[in-house]
Protein backbone atom coordinates (compact mmCIF):
# COMPACT_ATOMS: atom_id res chain seq x y z
CA UNK A 1 0.00 0.00 0.00
CA UNK A 2 2.71 2.18 0.45
CA UNK A 3 2.97 2.93 -3.35
CA UNK A 4 -0.02 4.89 -3.26
CA UNK A 5 2.06 7.98 -0.95
CA UNK A 6 4.95 7.32 -3.23
CA UNK A 7 2.67 7.74 -6.55
CA UNK A 8 1.17 10.57 -5.22
CA UNK A 9 4.73 12.19 -4.86
CA UNK A 10 6.07 10.82 -8.25
CA UNK A 11 3.26 12.78 -9.47
CA UNK A 12 3.12 15.85 -7.39
CA UNK A 13 7.17 16.08 -8.54
CA UNK A 14 6.05 15.27 -12.56
CA UNK A 15 3.50 17.98 -12.22
CA UNK A 16 6.00 20.62 -10.94
CA UNK A 17 8.91 20.09 -13.66
CA UNK A 18 6.35 20.00 -16.47
CA UNK A 19 4.58 22.99 -15.21
CA UNK A 20 7.81 24.65 -15.17
CA UNK A 21 9.03 23.63 -18.85
CA UNK A 22 5.24 25.38 -19.68
CA UNK A 23 4.20 21.11 -21.22
CA UNK A 24 0.88 20.33 -22.03
CA UNK A 25 0.89 17.10 -21.44
CA UNK A 26 2.98 14.24 -19.55
CA UNK A 27 3.43 11.27 -21.59
CA UNK A 28 5.94 9.35 -19.65
CA UNK A 29 7.49 9.14 -16.53
CA UNK A 30 10.78 7.43 -16.40
CA UNK A 31 11.87 5.65 -12.86
CA UNK A 32 15.29 4.56 -11.99
CA UNK A 33 14.60 2.00 -8.83
CA UNK A 34 16.97 -0.64 -7.02
CA UNK A 35 15.93 -3.36 -6.46
CA UNK A 36 15.73 -3.31 -3.10
CA UNK A 37 13.77 -0.12 -3.09
CA UNK A 38 10.54 -1.76 -2.82
CA UNK A 39 8.58 -0.11 -5.45
CA UNK A 40 6.87 -2.19 -7.87
CA UNK A 41 6.43 -0.45 -11.32
CA UNK A 42 2.95 -1.74 -11.89
CA UNK A 43 1.41 -0.57 -8.62
CA UNK A 44 2.71 2.39 -9.50
CA UNK A 45 1.22 2.55 -12.66
CA UNK A 46 -2.14 1.30 -11.06
CA UNK A 47 -2.31 4.30 -8.92
CA UNK A 48 -1.05 6.67 -11.07
CA UNK A 49 -4.05 6.15 -13.91
CA UNK A 50 -6.65 7.02 -10.75
CA UNK A 51 -4.23 9.63 -8.99
CA UNK A 52 -3.62 11.71 -12.70
CA UNK A 53 -7.43 11.85 -14.07
CA UNK A 54 -7.83 15.31 -15.15
CA UNK A 55 -4.11 16.42 -14.82
CA UNK A 56 -1.27 16.73 -17.75
CA UNK A 57 -0.26 13.65 -16.56
CA UNK A 58 -3.55 11.64 -17.31
CA UNK A 59 -2.94 8.84 -19.52
CA UNK A 60 1.21 9.10 -18.79
CA UNK A 61 3.24 5.90 -18.41
CA UNK A 62 5.79 4.76 -15.91
CA UNK A 63 8.68 3.33 -17.39
CA UNK A 64 11.17 2.18 -15.20
CA UNK A 65 14.75 1.30 -15.07
CA UNK A 66 16.21 -1.72 -12.58
CA UNK A 67 19.95 -0.59 -11.48
CA UNK A 68 21.94 -3.85 -10.53
CA UNK A 69 22.63 -4.43 -7.12
CA UNK A 70 26.36 -3.64 -6.44
CA UNK A 71 28.23 -4.53 -2.99
CA UNK A 72 31.56 -4.52 -1.79
CA UNK A 73 33.15 -8.30 -0.34
CA UNK A 74 34.36 -7.64 3.21
CA UNK A 75 36.60 -10.53 2.52
CA UNK A 76 38.24 -9.96 -0.57
CA UNK A 77 37.70 -6.27 -1.03
CA UNK A 78 36.27 -7.01 -4.48
CA UNK A 79 33.38 -4.83 -5.56
CA UNK A 80 30.93 -6.68 -7.88
CA UNK A 81 27.01 -6.42 -9.44
CA UNK A 82 25.15 -9.39 -7.81
CA UNK A 83 21.69 -10.57 -8.72
CA UNK A 84 19.55 -11.16 -5.77
CA UNK A 85 19.41 -14.74 -6.39
CA UNK A 86 22.93 -15.41 -6.31
CA UNK A 87 24.43 -13.21 -3.22
CA UNK A 88 27.84 -14.29 -3.18
CA UNK A 89 31.03 -12.83 -4.42
CA UNK A 90 31.42 -13.38 -7.62
CA UNK A 91 35.43 -13.79 -6.96
CA UNK A 92 35.56 -15.44 -3.71
CA UNK A 93 31.69 -16.68 -3.09
CA UNK A 94 31.98 -14.96 0.46
CA UNK A 95 28.78 -13.72 1.68
CA UNK A 96 30.09 -11.71 3.85
CA UNK A 97 28.96 -8.40 1.30
CA UNK A 98 28.72 -4.66 2.12
CA UNK A 99 25.54 -3.28 -0.31
CA UNK A 100 27.05 -0.26 -2.10
CA UNK A 101 23.41 0.42 -3.62
CA UNK A 102 20.20 -1.18 -4.22
CA UNK A 103 17.66 1.16 -2.32
CA UNK A 104 17.80 4.39 -4.99
CA UNK A 105 14.53 5.40 -6.13
CA UNK A 106 14.29 8.43 -8.54
CA UNK A 107 11.77 10.04 -11.01
CA UNK A 108 14.99 10.61 -13.84
CA UNK A 109 13.22 12.12 -16.28
CA UNK A 110 9.58 12.92 -18.33
CA UNK A 111 8.46 12.89 -21.65
CA UNK A 112 6.12 15.67 -22.46
CA UNK A 113 4.54 17.68 -25.08
CA UNK A 114 5.28 21.29 -25.19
Amino acid sequence: MHELAITQSILDISLKAAQAQNARRIRAIRLTIGPFSGIVPECVQMYLDVLAKGTIAEGAKIEAVTLPLRVRCRACGQESEIDRRHIACPACGSVELERLSGREFLVDNLEVDV
